[in-house]
């Protein structure tokens, strides 16, 4: 499983040069991310208390959640340019399916206008034609505090997910959107 990382806000300095860089940083369009990744058997999965599994989740996303972390990506991009890159989970060709969990709750999607109003849906899919799933997480275009979960799995992940959780989750609908 891999957790992003939203960079921006670990790159915010403490000296008045780095202030100002870190305020350009605010208008920048794009991307400051990282996705540091671990794994599991699945009879750790099973067996292990949850708490456990939660602490080791918070150990991995705690390592990339450092200013010099994103100060090295940066270095690490600069000398790697112009050769595309990927993270290594999205390639991961290992016993089980691989998972990126992300979060799009602050999206300013209402704030977003290209001249012809507000959308009443958006959506952060791309695909990247791997073999890895992801679940992102989004703020309801209602404004109620719901949230949108969008969800690209496995086949039978995805089939788990509906058998087992159908009173957590619902199909999402043009009526939902619209009432």
């Amino acid at each position: 499983m891999g957790v992003i990382v939203d960079g921006r806000r670990r790159l915010m300095m403490n000296n008045d040069k780095k202030k100002k860089e870190s305020m350009m940083m605010n208008s920048y369009f794009g991307n400051v991310l990282s996705i540091p990744f671990g794994g599991k058997p699945i009879n750790d999965l099973m067996e292990k208390p949850l708490s456990e599994l939660v602490e080791e989740v918070r150990e991995i996303v705690e390592a990339a959640a450092t200013e010099e972390h994103f100060l090295g990506l940066v270095d690490w991009v600069e000398a790697l340019r112009p050769v595309p890159a990927l993270t290594r989970i999205y390639c991961e060709t290992g016993e089980g399916p691989c998972l990126v969990v992300s979060s799009g709750q602050r999206f300013p999607e209402s704030k977003v206008d290209f001249g012809w109003g507000k959308p009443v849906f958006a959506s952060y899919h791309f695909p990247w034609g791997g073999d890895c799933g992801y679940v992102m997480p989004m703020p309801s275009p209602k404004g109620n505090g719901d949230w949108i979960l969008y969800m690209h799995l496995h086949k039978g992940l995805m089939e788990f997910m509906e058998s087992h959780f159908s009173h957590v989750f619902r199909p999402l609908s043009w009526d939902y959107l619209l009432y």
